[in-house]
């Protein structure tokens, strides 16, 4: 979803909003300098297990009531989302338990306890954009500017609300992004299970 390359990793990685994703930790063990922020990490590895096992039903049955709504490509059908889950229920045990993996928990999209510069890349998936309807325009705006602060690029996915349509936010983002001398680019990536939802902004200094 992020059409990463070992060249765009080398200077670091943040994954800002990881909840129990296995992505830092995936990145630690291949030898990439990688750190995962969420406020979830104030709980411990099996309290945040526990909470994930327990939304994974009501999530793959809200997929299966609304089969239009979602692209059957990288993921097959749902049974496939269900293998992959279970992978990811242990991996995700595996990063939540492992103190090199997870940041400090008082770290947030908007308030970073990070030095300027701290990471050639920053990565935020399904948590800004996605929730448009919970998250302000002015939540958005501080969030990808601190991003930013702590990070040479930053990349955001997807663009689409719950519903289905382009945020209402992402223009004013842009717009305060150019207004600080940073340039954006709405980028068209392969990974796609929102229907519709295959294109990430990639923010960038000149």
């Amino acid at each position: 979803m992020f059409s990463l390359s070992a060249e765009d990793l080398s200077g670091g990685v943040l994954d800002c909003g990881a909840g129990p994703a296995s992505f830092t930790a995936e990145m630690s063990a291949s030898n990439i300098r990688a750190v995962a922020v969420d406020p979830i990490y104030a709980f411990s590895g099996s309290e945040i297990l526990a909470r994930f096992e327990a939304v994974v039903e009501p999530m793959i049955s809200q997929v299966r009531a609304t089969p239009e709504d979602w692209t059957w490509s990288y993921h097959r059908d749902t049974q496939t989302i269900f293998v992959q889950i279970a992978v990811l229920r242990w991996r995700s045990f595996w990063q939540t338990t492992s103190g090199d993996c997870a940041s400090n928990a008082t770290s947030r999209v908007n308030y970073l306890l990070f030095d300027s510069g701290s990471f050639g890349l920053a990565v935020c998936s399904h948590l800004l954009f996605l929730y448009s309807d919970l998250l302000s325009e002015d939540f958005h705006i501080r969030s990808v500017l601190e991003l930013c602060r702590v990070a040479g690029e930053v990349r955001l996915f997807p663009l689409l609300t719950l519903r289905r349509e382009l945020s209402p936010h992402l223009a004013a983002v842009r717009s305060a992004l150019d207004s600080k001398g940073l340039n954006s680019e709405i980028v068209r990536v392969h990974y796609e299970l929102q229907r519709g939802g295959n294109q990430m902004l990639r923010v960038y200094r000149a």
